[in-house]
């Protein structure tokens, strides 16, 4: 039996297995880049709520309950 094959083979395994997850972890940090970016973009793009001029300082404190 030939170790040094059986020894060679398991380390590219391994090496592949080393590349694969560190192509994975960079395709993730893209897309949380991406993510993030779009949010921003989103949070952004909401437009904020003007202030009412020439209303009344009563209206909205008082609830009419009764029907």
């Amino acid at each position: 039996m030939d170790t040094t094959a059986i020894a060679s083979s398991s380390q590219n395994n391994i090496s592949d297995a080393g590349v694969s997850q560190t192509v994975a972890i960079d395709v993730l940090k893209k897309a949380i880049n991406i993510d993030k970016a779009n949010a921003a973009t989103l949070l952004q793009s909401v437009a904020q709520t003007p202030d009412v001029p020439n209303l009344p300082a009563h209206l909205g404190n008082n609830v009419n309950t009764t029907a």
